[in-house]
């Protein structure tokens, strides 16, 4: 992690030679996976620097609020992929609030992103007449209403889970709550009958969407003339970067109060934290119900975004990715948690297919790598060589060796690098 400093070195010059060259790079080639990578790092860079907040903040609205939306005038799929990262940052802190604040292992929090999406689309939809009668879907600007309605539910549904769930420890913890995630996945796919509320296996679409007329009458009263086919990429964009300020904003004045101290007291010894006073289990249901707010939320944008939900959508391998995220950038740390977001859905959704596309383009190819001493025939790479198909296995390696060389996560809290780091 670099220092802070007061001069051009700490880092600035790196970071600023990294942000001019991403940004150039990708507004001259949008649809370059490399110039992709290279803006984001710049990102993650800034996100990761402690030194002159002014210019931190300055460089990343400059990187986020100028250079992505130009580039992504030009090749959409980068404001795509982008809120996709955006999405998982915010579950990710809330899932941080959980495992890295209070140290519950949650391994269904799947199931809070499911019954977010779920509120929108069965009343975003035609499906709510199904069993309710009336005239569905709603008006898409309801979707604005739900964001607030998806934090009640969820974390009322976070409470009930928690009741039960959250009177055990450790490895029982995380066992109960795996099945209560799979319990949500398997009513949302049972509940087509007797009464079809969810559509069963075949999913719910199309879904409405928010009217963004004012949106874009807004961007034209300031000059910027854009074509449709932008309009909701950048306006779920920015609303994505939205909900990530103000869950960083939650984050923070969480961490520092003193609820967030209880939760930190609770992960570090339970005994300790009753002999204090904590009352443990309304604490821990605190933690399990911001958690969920958070990932119901974004499970909203999500439904109005695809358009379409399913069961499949919020598997058990969805929670795992999401805590994978959490302990490759560090438990308990909001930038963390961000970075490792960040990281796990570009190799996820871009890197590895990326991989998979170009070992077809040289199998189709039919070249012949030639060293001197040894020659293949790049047509005969065997077709089980397909990155993209062990996503569970990368992200296995990943965490096995992050468990070994650096536990702490590539951004921790101060306070979880100094209890790994006791001996030394």
């Amino acid at each position: 992690m670099w220092k802070k400093s007061r001069t051009l070195g700490g880092g600035m010059i790196p970071l600023l030679a990294a942000a001019i060259a991403g940004s150039f790079w990708l507004l001259l080639d949008p649809g370059s996976t490399l110039a992709f990578l290279v803006w984001l790092a710049a990102v993650l860079l800034t996100l990761a620097w402690e030194g002159r907040p002014r210019l931190r903040w300055a460089l990343g609205a400059v990187l986020l609020l100028v250079v992505l939306p130009m580039a992504g005038m030009a090749n959409s799929f980068l404001l795509e992929l982008t809120v996709q990262i955006g999405i998982y940052a915010a579950m990710a802190l809330g899932l941080n609030v959980v495992v890295g604040l209070a140290g519950l292992l949650d391994l269904g929090y799947a199931a809070f992103f499911a019954v977010g999406a779920y509120t929108w689309a069965i009343f975003g939809s035609a499906q709510a007449a199904a069993f309710l009668g009336g005239t569905f879907p709603l008006p898409g600007g309801y979707f604005y209403l739900f964001l607030f309605i998806a934090v009640i539910t969820t974390a009322l549904v976070g409470v009930l889970i928690g009741l039960p769930a959250l009177r055990l420890r450790g490895d029982y913890l995380a066992i109960v709550t795996l099945a209560m995630g799979e319990v949500v996945r398997v009513l949302a796919n049972n509940l087509d009958h007797p009464i079809n509320i969810t559509n069963g296996p075949q999913g719910i679409t199309p879904i409405a969407r928010p009217p963004i007329g004012w949106f874009s009458d807004l961007l034209g009263s300031v000059g910027l003339v854009l074509p449709a086919y932008i309009w909701y990429p950048l306006f779920f964009y920015l609303l994505v970067l939205l909900l990530i300020g103000l869950i960083t904003l939650v984050n923070v004045r969480l961490s520092d109060s003193p609820l967030g101290r209880a939760w930190v007291a609770i992960r570090e010894d339970e005994v300790a934290a009753r002999a204090m006073g904590i009352p443990l289990l309304r604490t821990k249901l605190m933690a399990f119900a911001t958690g969920a707010a958070f990932s119901g939320t974004m499970g909203v944008v999500f439904a109005a975004k695809q358009l379409f939900v399913s069961p499949e959508s919020f598997t058990l391998v969805q929670s795992i990715l999401i805590l994978t995220m959490v302990i490759l950038g560090g438990m308990g740390s909001i930038r963390g948690a961000i970075v490792g977001a960040a990281l796990v859905t570009v190799l996820n959704l871009q890197v590895l297919k990326s991989l998979s596309e170009y070992l077809n383009v040289l199998r189709q190819s039919g070249a012949v790598l030639d060293l001197g001493f040894w020659r293949y025939d790049l047509s005969a790479l065997p077709t089980q060589l397909e990155p993209a198909k062990y996503e569970r296995l990368v992200f296995g390696v990943i965490l096995v060796a992050m468990m070994i060389w650096r536990p702490e996560g590539l951004l921790p809290s101060r306070r979880a690098s100094l209890e790994l780091h006791q001996g030394e």
